[in-house]
């Protein structure tokens, strides 16, 4: 049964929300936000599906609207609220990744921690560092060491079908990203046009032999359809390329997952050493580094508080669940879902999170099996203000209506123009037959407001506009401001907005 309330029980506070919750002494009616949302919340695409939603006052805890604010639902990419709160907590808001290079006997030994922010650029200037150290020539091998974390590479859940994609990459202590978004154990594949007829041109970025490259794709006519499709199969680091591409059209990229990241940030690694004059004579393979061996070489990652603002504006699903093994790592000595979930339980406790009535299965959201309540994202997102960390945490939320993607991150084209549009900082999140939008909005008198929306098994595309007008309804006060109707998701609502891009040619 649908419930919903326009009057004041505690969030994050000891009384039950969404629940029969006796009234506090300061309770007060509401009945005009109540009535606003109650009528947003009428749309027909809603019909029949879990539709949770939780308004609250962030400085006194009053809830102003609840509707369904105890159901269990699965939260997309809302999930990173919880583990990204857990980071700033358990790791610290200086927490820093760390890469060593160190020699022992005839070995050169690459270790790593878990810093998706290693690029090609970075490798190079390890290399640099090592051979301005003297190291010349390495007689035995290239050991890549990655067990810091363990060698499980993808949480328990996730759908097969999403595996090649880059917001689906696989976790490693040892990593590469292709690009400035850090999507870590991905690599660009390029293909342009040659002459009608002859094979298209594929390219790969960082250059690697880790990846191989079945070149099936021929050059079109000019002016002819585009047929192009870049696939790569679980279990291989094969990427198949078919199709067509017009002779006339311009160079395309996508971006591939890698099956072997420890690997293949050890091949970009030891194509940089080569580039700088230190020759390996043996094999590159991975391994442990040993006592004693002497570090010639190191990087350390940016601070956790700036990692904060690609992991949250993007929604970078390999940066969460590095972060959860990190997590079993500070905790309990082991860099493993195993140990980095619970821990993240246990913190979210602690910032005032029932969390029996929460289920983790990854750091993302990416899996179908996790499970939260708009409740419960409420009552954290209004206790994590009294934490040191908060500045930086917020300041990582998407902004409305900002271009810039690190600042509006994926809400950059939403609820432009209007009130809520540099004002609403909330984390999205999105998989087919679910939407979600939690944060903070000031409403006109100036009180700063906690909201959480969570809609499951609605019909059709993704009803972003909903979330929309209630966001703007709240930033007003005025529902009749709050009716938008912003353009339809591309991919009519089944993936965050910054996941999308390079998934077809």
């Amino acid at each position: 049964m649908i419930k919903s309330v326009g009057l004041g029980v505690l969030l994050g506070g000891s009384m039950v929300v969404g629940g029969a919750a006796a009234l506090p002494a300061n309770a007060a009616p509401n009945s005009g936000l109540a009535a606003d949302l109650d009528a947003i919340l009428k749309d027909g695409r809603l019909s029949g599906a879990a539709v949770d939603v939780v308004v609250g006052e962030a400085g006194t805890g009053r809830v102003l609207y609840d509707r369904n604010g105890g159901q269990r639902v699965m939260p997309a990419s809302n999930n990173k609220l919880q583990t990204s709160a857990a980071a700033f907590g358990i790791l610290g808001a200086g927490y820093r990744f760390r890469t060593t290079v160190s020699v022992k006997g005839r070995n050169l030994y690459l270790k790593g921690t878990g810093d998706t922010t290693m690029r090609a650029a970075e490798y190079d200037r390890l290399a640099a560092a090592v051979a301005a150290s003297g190291v010349k020539t390495v007689r035995g091998d290239l050991v890549a060491d990655d067990t810091w974390f363990d060698a499980e590479r993808v949480p328990g859940g996730w759908e097969p079908g999403d595996l090649q994609y880059a917001y689906a990459g696989r976790t490693s202590a040892l990593t590469v990203s292709p690009n400035d978004d850090f999507d870590a154990g991905s690599v660009q594949v390029s293909v342009a046009a040659t002459r009608p007829g002859e094979p298209v041109e594929v390219g790969l970025a960082p250059a690697t032999g880790v990846v191989k490259i079945d070149n099936r794709a021929t050059t079109g006519a000019a002016g002819s359809a585009s047929t192009l499709a870049v696939n790569r199969d679980n279990g291989s680091d094969t990427i198949v390329v078919n199709g067509s591409h017009p002779a006339d059209a311009a160079e395309t990229a996508v971006l591939r997952t890698v099956e072997r990241p420890t690997l293949y940030a050890a091949d970009v690694f030891r194509r940089a050493l080569r580039a700088h004059g230190v020759r390996v004579a043996g094999a590159t393979e991975r391994g442990r580094t040993p006592p004693g061996a002497k570090t010639v070489a190191s990087r350390t990652s940016m601070p956790l508080s700036r990692l904060a603002t690609p992991f949250l504006k993007l929604s970078n699903n390999v940066i969460a669940e590095t972060l959860v093994k990190a997590i079993g790592r500070k905790a309990r000595g082991e860099g493993t879902w195993a140990a980095g979930l619970p821990a993240i339980r246990a913190h979210l406790a602690r910032l005032g999170v029932d969390t029996s009535r929460i289920t983790m299965t990854d750091g993302s959201g990416l899996g179908r099996s996790n499970r939260t309540t708009a409740a419960q994202l409420g009552a954290l997102l209004r206790n994590a203000r009294r934490q040191p960390w908060f500045p930086a945490w917020y300041a990582a939320l998407p902004v409305a209506g900002q271009p810039d993607p690190l600042v509006g991150g994926t809400l950059a084209n939403r609820m432009r123009g209007t009130a809520a549009a540099g004002n609403v900082h909330a984390k999205t999140g999105t998989l087919t037959g679910v939407t979600a939008l939690s944060g903070y909005v000031t409403d006109p008198d100036g009180r700063k407001l906690v909201f959480s929306i969570v809609f499951n098994g609605y019909s059709g595309g993704a009803p972003k506009d909903i979330e929309d007008a209630i966001a703007v309804r709240l930033a007003t006060g005025d529902r009749t401001a709050a009716r938008l109707r912003g353009p339809a998701p591309a991919d009519g609502g089944r993936l965050e907005p910054t996941w999308t891009r390079g998934l077809q040619p």
